[in-house]
């Protein structure tokens, strides 16, 4: 990595040193002016001169070759008469004070007016809201005299006092015209251009175009609006775009990325994620949550089949298209962000206190079997209240009270962020390169006792290169060089996942069982290991004991190397351009764990009255749970995943007779991915999972524009998939697509709707796409057969004889083919009183051809299913945008923006059984990630109430839940299972904000929402006292249960939480799912707010720097919502790791 490093910066600082140094020259009887214009090109400085100098001159020869920048001036300069000066960045060309070294021929005297004379003009060029603009052209309307401002705005001109007009621009914004004066100041105020016209929109393959020019859907992000407190881009994206359904479920480092669909779950298949591409690349979403915000020269979102053609099988569920920052001719800008902020989690879980949950516990031992008898005992209540009191004689040891919660994590945690890039550039060479830090710490507490660090912590690095080198006029060549690289450290755990294990051990252990630890008694004073609680009689799991235990890391790394050459075949014909792109990604992982076995005690031989008592060594065993003193050591095997990417694009692009343009591209791509392990595991040590990932990509695309009034587009892929047998392999998806910008008509022009609504334009696209990614299956017309896998025979006279037998995981089927998507997309672009940007857009899809198993032949013995063609799926939705800005005086812009996404999908056809009489059963017409379950009308009265109603599930008794009999065939069956409630996916993700600039200072805020979504508690999860085999592990009691239920003394029938019990068997009735425990997903965020100031130019000035901007921020600050128990964002299960609230302080400088 070092020497990654190193040879980036020594590429890049040599593109800059040379840059600026080397001019080359190739002129014969030109005039002076044209070759002061080349100069000015190839060296990047601006040249002034006065233009009846230079034709005095008359023309001149020049022949130099990679000669300084001075050499060349005099080179052009020498024997004129003229002399020049550079000042910072510009040169200026005057009249010589030296004699001549030859004398200038005799001419006949005559008299000249006198020049007129000079006055110097100086100023400052602002925008609207008060803040300087660097680099603004300031020239003499019909002359070349002109500079630029430096960066505090200010200017100074030189200019003949005979009246004349200053010209005053600046990118982006409106030009404005100002009178010379006879005071030589002149101030100028540039206020924003209406560049919705002239808005360029990135499209797929980064190709740039008009917005007026795209019929496509798609939607463009400022990269400065995906700016928030966190290392993870794809927790900002909710709100933020239309057309984004998105949401998190989780808020551990590593483990926190966000959850999102481009305009919904569109499909039932395999896979609805859509395609992210970063600099033409198809990349994780790992790779995109690690993109820092700095680096992002473009966000756009590639939604319907019109924007996504050309990406064919890979685009079917939309694209996220990203560019990242390339090098800028100038001199080099050095800037950095650096961050501080602390976390906490969004809400925390209101437990029961430890009386309650031992009250609450005997009440649901006794409620179900009154001979039962509770739990714990009035001595273990009062004495537990002792030590909750730290009463006089107290011993914590023997009547422990232990907040896990507590003692286990802390109330919040620091992150560090700093992001440090460069970016500068000649003729020759441009280039960006950045490297990023972040320090994302966990809220673990590390118990000093441990000479390791167990906390959470995740540190990312990122290093990226961007450099762009002219070859030749018509030759650029590109390298882009990337790596992502994380570490991750974090307590040991048992879950898949890694991300809850800890959580979950501590909502489902007893708080007044055993201590966390105890003080070493007489017998145990030299032991060097912790002496953890535990209980006699079967061991439980310790949540202390359990984070102390040991720490686990994994060490994963993203390396991508890209080299891209452009090629302007203009000699060949006008307008026809290749670009040509071959990458490598390499992605590896591993992970190690450290841990050791703790050794458990437990109180014997108390004597009360002495308060003294001894510990017993409850796990002296010899096998291989034996407790140790020292870290064990295990590691996980390399996992690697090589890609080769080859990319191919001829483009043509000619306007004929002024209105009449045409642009065609055609695309070849080829890519391959080596794993060291399949996809999903399934083909592990087989000769499928040896074989190289390859798919095959062709596609094009044809548009015509008349008079920038009326568009057309036809676009295609023509997509090769290895998967699919050769007939099937192969597969055709067809686009097209016109606009038509209206505010361009004559009528509308001339009409009074082009002062309200100042720009207007229809789209629309209809088109297929392809999905290939439809199974975990690997070759559809290939079988699976394992000839050791089946069940064994015996045979024999003793059956001493032992056979295995056959195992078919997969039947062939040479007719599955690719998933297809039908997609129609309208718009509506519409700019009103110049300041208000509108995107309206309607569309519909249509996805038949999912893969399905097909409903089982019990006659024909099949050892599996058979996959094919089967389902259908339709979604339609709305996006809707809004983008406000305007100065409402001098020195105060405010500006605010909102965004719509609402869509709902649904089954139109699914391979089930047909249910005759019963169509609630089936899923077909029913809401993709819709639940199904049953219809909760209260809870019972008492048992007489539940022998006289349809039978429901064993166990069940007065408090608990009654179910709907939906087909009254008198008892409760899966029969009766209806869908219920909305998707757990969000059917509506909306955001808005407001922001505000007042000189110096800025503020903004944002708020982000989800509607149209049910939340369903996990019963199984949550359900108090439940359980899992060992004396002290039961779910915790939340308060909020404990404070409303279904009681003997409170009957309730429509508590909280129903009758409480003991143990799963008791409540089975309860523990399914059902409009009892669905909730209302929807709520509204604050996301993110920040407040800056700038400091001023003058003091930048004096500091020597370009800018610097100090801000604070927030993110997750509140949450306006209905469900109360925890996060709602987090779905059904609250006891996982939670969503982190954060408040931030941080700096931006630049330097250059």
């Amino acid at each position: 990595m070092k020497l990654t490093t190193i040879l980036l910066l020594f590429t890049c600082l040599a593109a800059s040193a040379t840059g600026f140094s080397q001019i080359t020259l190739s002129e014969k009887n030109v005039s002076l002016s044209n070759v002061l214009k080349q100069i000015q090109r190839q060296s990047g400085y601006d040249v002034l001169y006065n233009y009846e100098l230079t034709q005095q001159v008359g023309a001149v020869t020049v022949n130099v070759k990679n000669v300084s920048l001075k050499e060349a001036l005099a080179a052009c300069l020498n024997g004129k008469g003229l002399d020049y000066k550079i000042v910072g960045k510009t040169i200026v060309v005057s009249k010589s004070d030296k004699i001549p070294d030859v004398a200038p021929a005799v001419k006949p005297v005559s008299k000249e007016p006198a020049p007129p004379p000079r006055i110097d003009v100086v100023g400052t060029v602002k925008d609207s809201a008060g803040s300087p603009l660097a680099g603004a052209t300031v020239a003499l309307r019909g002359t070349n005299i002109a500079t630029k401002t430096d960066a505090n705005g200010n200017y100074s001109l030189a200019v003949p006092d005979e009246g004349g007009t200053l010209e005053i621009s600046y990118t982006g914004y409106n030009t404005v015209t100002i009178p010379v004066s006879k005071s030589g100041v002149i101030d100028a105020v540039l206020s924003l251009a209406d560049t919705r016209a002239e808005e360029i929109v990135i499209t797929a393959y980064g190709e740039k175009k008009m917005r007026e020019a795209v019929t496509g859907s798609v939607t463009t992000v400022n990269p400065d609006n995906l700016r928030i407190p966190s290392s993870n881009l794809t927790t900002s994206l909710a709100g933020q775009v239309a057309g984004i359904i998105a949401y998190q479920p989780g808020g551990q480092p590593g483990y926190d990325n966000a959850q999102f669909f481009i305009r919904g779950v569109t499909t039932f298949g395999y896979s609805s994620s859509p395609l992210i591409i970063i600099d033409n690349l198809e990349s994780s979403t790992n790779d995109l949550a690690r993109l820092q915000v700095n680096d992002i020269e473009s966000f756009s979102i590639l939604k319907d089949a019109g924007a996504t053609a050309l990406y064919g099988s890979r685009g079917a569920n939309g694209v996220v298209l990203v560019m990242t920052k390339r090098g800028k001719i100038g001199t080099p800008v050095v800037s950095g962000q650096f961050d501080n902020s602390m976390s906490q989690p969004t809400k925390n879980l209101q437990l029961a206190d430890p009386i309650t949950f031992m009250k609450m516990y005997n009440e649901a031992s006794v409620t179900r079997d009154p001979y039962a008898g509770e739990r714990y005992t009035a001595d273990k209540i009062y004495f537990t209240q002792q030590t909750i009191d730290k009463a006089p004689g107290y011993n914590p040891y023997v009547y422990p009270v232990n907040d896990w919660a507590d003692l286990l994590f802390k109330k919040y945690t620091n992150n560090q962020r700093a992001n440090i890039n460069i970016r500068g550039g000649s003729n020759l060479a441009k280039y960006f390169v950045s490297g990023s830090y972040n320090v994302d710490n966990g809220i673990l507490k590390v118990d000093p006792v441990n000479n390791f660090n167990n906390n959470v912590k995740l540190k990312s690095y990122q290093l990226r290169s961007n450099i762009d080198m002219n070859l030749t006029k018509s030759t650029v060549l590109s390298v882009l060089l990337g790596g992502i690289f994380d570490q991750y450290n974090g307590p040991i755990t048992s879950d898949p996942s890694g991300a809850s294990d800890l959580w979950n051990v501590v909502m489902h252990t007893d708080p007044i069982a055993f201590p966390a630890y105890f003080l070493p008694d007489q017998a145990n004073i030299y032991t060097k290991h912790i002496l953890f609680g535990n209980t006699n009689g079967g061991l439980s799991v310790n949540p202390y004991a359990n984070l102390m235990r040991g720490y686990s890391q994994f060490y994963r790394s993203t390396i991508n190397a890209q080299l891209n050459i452009a090629q302007d075949l203009r000699m060949l014909l006008p307008g026809l351009k290749f670009s040509g792109m071959i990458s490598t990604t390499r992605f590896s992982n591993y992970s190690i764990n450290r841990t050791y076995n703790p050794f458990y005690y437990a109180v014997q031989n108390y004597d009360a009255v002495k308060d003294q008592y001894s510990l017993l060594w409850l796990n002296n065993v010899t096998d291989g749970s034996k407790p140790t003193e020292y870290l064990d050591f295990s590691r996980s095997p390399n996992i690697v995943t090589s890609q080769v990417y080859m990319q191919g694009v001829l483009s043509y692009d000619k306007t004929f007779a002024i209105d009449h343009n045409i642009s065609a591209k055609v695309i070849g791509a080829r890519q391959e991915r080596v794993l060291s392990t399949s996809a999903n595991g399934a083909f592990d040590g087989s000769l499928q999972g040896t074989l190289p990932y390859r798919n095959l990509n062709y596609s094009g695309s044809v548009t015509y524009t008349y008079a920038k009034r009326y568009i057309t587009d036809f676009s295609f892929g023509y997509n090769g998939s290895e998967r699919f047998s050769e007939e099937k392999r192969f597969g055709f998806f067809p686009t097209v697509g016109a606009a038509w910008v209206l505010s361009r008509e004559k009528f509308w022009q001339e009409s009074f709707l082009a002062d309200v609504i100042n720009s207007f334009k229809l789209r629309g696209s209809y088109g297929f796409a392809g999905n290939d990614n439809i199974s975990g299956n690997r070759f559809f017309y290939l079988s699976n057969v394992d000839l050791t896998g089946g069940n064994g025979a015996s045979f024999g006279v003793t059956n001493g004889y032992t056979r295995p037998g056959v195992a078919i995981s997969n039947y062939p089927n040479p007719l599955v083919s690719w998933e297809r998507s039908n997609q129609l997309s309208l718009g509506a672009e519409l700019t009103i009183l110049k300041d208000l940007k509108t995107v309206i857009e309607v569309y519909k899809q249509k996805r038949d051809n999912i893969y399905q198993t097909r409903l089982p032949i019990a006659s024909m013995g099949l050892e599996t299913g058979i996959g094919a063609n089967l389902g259908k799926a339709e979604s339609r939705g709305l996006d809707l945008s809004l983008d406000y800005s305007t100065m409402v005086a001098k020195d105060i812009m405010i500006a605010g923006r909102a965004n719509l996404t609402a869509t709902q999908s649904k089954y139109i056809f699914n391979e089930e059984p047909d249910y005759p009489g019963e169509p609630w059963r089936r899923k077909t017409g029913a809401l993709i990630n819709q639940r199904y379950g049953y219809i909760a009308e209260r809870l019972f009265v008492d048992d007489q109430e539940v022998a006289n109603s349809p039978s429901q599930f064993a166990g069940t008794m007065g408090g608990d839940i009654k179910y709907r009999d939906v087909n009254g065939d008198g008892q409760i069956t899966t029969a009766d299972m209806v869908p219920i409630g909305d998707p757990t996916t969000p059917q509506v993700t909306y955001g808005f904000g407001l922001s505000s600039r007042i000189k110096q200072f800025d503020i903004a805020f944002f708020f982000q929402g989800n509607a149209k979504t049910s939340l369903f508690i996990n019963p199984g999860a949550v359900s108090p006292f439940m359980g899992g085999g060992a004396p002290a592990s039961t779910t915790l009691l939340l308060e909020a249960f404990a404070d409303d239920h279904w009681s003997e003394s409170d009957r309730n029938l429509y508590a909280l939480y129903p009758r409480f019990g003991t143990s799963s068997n008791q409540i089975t009735n309860n523990l399914q799912t059902s409009t009892w425990w669905m909730r209302n997903g929807s709520f509204l965020r604050l996301k993110s707010v920040e407040a800056g100031y700038s400091l001023p130019g003058n003091l930048l000035q004096r500091l020597r720097i370009k800018s610097c901007r100090l801000y604070a921020s927030g993110m997750n600050l509140f949450t306006i919502s209905g469900f109360k128990l925890w996060d709602v964002e987090q779905g059904g299960n609250g006891f996982a790791y939670p969503i982190q609230k954060v408040l931030n302080i941080g700096a931006q400088i630049s330097i250059n």
